[in-house]
């Protein structure tokens, strides 16, 4: 049995606590706590030690995938001419993968113009917000557009794909060159200096196979991290401790808007499977949509609303009836507020990525990354929900602000109860624990990655700083 003695932490802001683990689990805390036999030491020199942090919306292949495709959009490519070079200096001669795109590099993507910027490898370059792909010719022959049924793929006025494919991942990968799921352990390391102890993969429509590579990866230790899916099929049970299954994703695409009789039936076949919905909701349309869905089928406990980008005021209290969770990420702001000040109407910018009223309102509210689309720094993400600062300086939304004991609360609820209370250092639970370098008051006061001294989770170290 691991037996873990963490001397002098501050613990709910009293100092001088020692922390007592015995496997995996937080069994004693006082002052002066006296230990017989093997026990490791860790002095904590009067550090916040606190639950670790969960991210509630990550998409973790995505993510693997991200960190090795090359970059297509600001801040590192800002023109056509500045694409062209780095999909020409991308490494290898088959398929490449480009991420991270904006219409301000070079227009809204088709494969006639992509094949002006780089025509002699296929090319697949994400859009930012993850929805859309832009083949070049030959990606779209490699991957037999011209014979697709599926929705998403885009066909002009005679029948021709475009080379836009929207909201069509994995049917998409399924045309591609086979490939392995990409390895996590990069990303559990790295979530594990952050402090993040557990992640909810979002990502919806989970084939056997991913599923497979997932809970695989939780397994070996490639991704210490708790795992909490979203898009597993209803009848996966893991049996992996440490592994669990959510809310049910269901897609609301911006790019095809469902009809309201289709996603009622939607919400009601997962209901009636005694499961709870998580919607991607981002649009005012869609929340209108999903708004008289719900209407029509009613909520249960656990239905939540992924993103809620654009929430109108007269709407929040309906959500608060309906006792539907909100898990937002306001780390967008930072990385682009200044998009949506420019495109989002000003009449909008009001509703977007609340945070304070429905706060106040009675929403139970989570905080998320939405990485690689959004940061996947939790304290970036905090910051962000505290000053709604975007690149350019300007606030977007000053009445939505939170403190930020309220954005580190955010990040501390557990993974089935996004904005739910706060878990605690306490005996009994679990030692998911992340020692930050000085007391709570001090690290709050000016949120940052660098606050973490170390990360436990069940007790073990996923993390130390040097």
């Amino acid at each position: 049995m691991t037996v873990l003695l963490l001397r002098d932490v501050e613990v709910d802001g009293v100092p001088g606590i020692d922390v007592l683990v015995r496997g995996g689990v937080i069994s004693q805390l006082g002052k002066g706590i006296e230990v017989s036999g093997r026990c490791k030491v860790v002095d904590g020199h009067g550090g916040a030690l606190i639950p670790g942090l969960h991210d509630h919306h990550i998409h973790l292949h995505a993510l693997a995938a991200d960190r090795v495709s090359v970059r297509c959009g600001p801040p590192d490519v800002t023109s056509a001419d500045d694409l062209a070079r780095a999909l020409e200096a991308a490494p290898g001669d088959g398929w490449i993968r480009g991420v991270g795109y904006f219409e301000s590099v070079a227009g809204l993507l088709d494969s006639d113009s992509l094949d002006r910027i780089h025509d002699r490898r296929p090319v697949r370059i994400q859009h930012r917000s993850g929805a859309m792909w832009a083949l070049n010719s030959l990606a779209v022959r490699l991957a037999r557009l011209h014979t697709a049924d599926h929705p998403g793929v885009e066909r002009d006025d005679d029948g021709r794909p475009t080379g836009r494919v929207w909201r069509a991942d994995t049917w998409l990968r399924d045309r591609l060159p086979a490939t392995a799921p990409p390895a996590l352990d990069a990303i559990g390391a790295e979530l594990a200096r952050y402090g993040v102890t557990g992640v909810t993969d979002a990502t919806p429509d989970l084939t056997p196979s991913t599923v497979a590579a997932l809970v695989d990866a939780h397994t070996t230790g490639a991704l210490r991290q708790r795992l909490h899916l979203l898009g597993a099929p209803h009848h996966f049970s893991p049996a992996t401790p440490g592994c669990t299954v959510g809310p049910y994703k269901i897609v609301i695409a911006d790019s095809d808007l469902p009809d309201i009789d289709a996603l009622t039936a939607s919400i009601r076949r997962v209901h009636a499977a005694r499961r709870a919905v998580a919607v991607h909701c981002v649009s005012l349309e869609a929340f209108v949509i999903l708004l008289a869905a719900f209407d029509d089928v009613g909520s249960i406990p656990g239905d939540r609303i992924e993103h809620g980008a654009l929430v109108p005021a007269e709407s929040i209290e309906e959500l608060r009836r309906r006792g539907v969770h909100v898990v937002t990420q306001p780390g967008f702001l930072a990385d682009r507020g200044d998009t949506y000040l420019r495109d989002v109407d000003t009449h909008d910018l009001p509703d977007l990525y609340r945070c304070r009223s429905l706060i106040d309102g009675g929403v139970p509210v989570a905080l998320s990354s939405d990485a690689p689309y959004g940061p996947v720094d939790p304290w970036r993400v905090m910051s962000a929900a505290v000053t709604r600062r975007c690149p350019t300086g300007d606030i977007v939304g000053a009445a939505e602000r939170i403190t930020s004991a309220e954005a580190l609360d955010r990040c501390l609820a557990p993974l089935d109860d996004p904005g739910g209370p706060a878990r605690q250092v306490t005996v009994g639970a679990d030692a998911d624990l992340v020692l930050l370098d000085r007391p709570v008051a001090e690290a709050v006061g000016d949120l940052g990655a660098d606050r973490v001294r170390a990360t436990w989770i069940g007790g073990r170290c996923v993390y130390a700083k040097c």
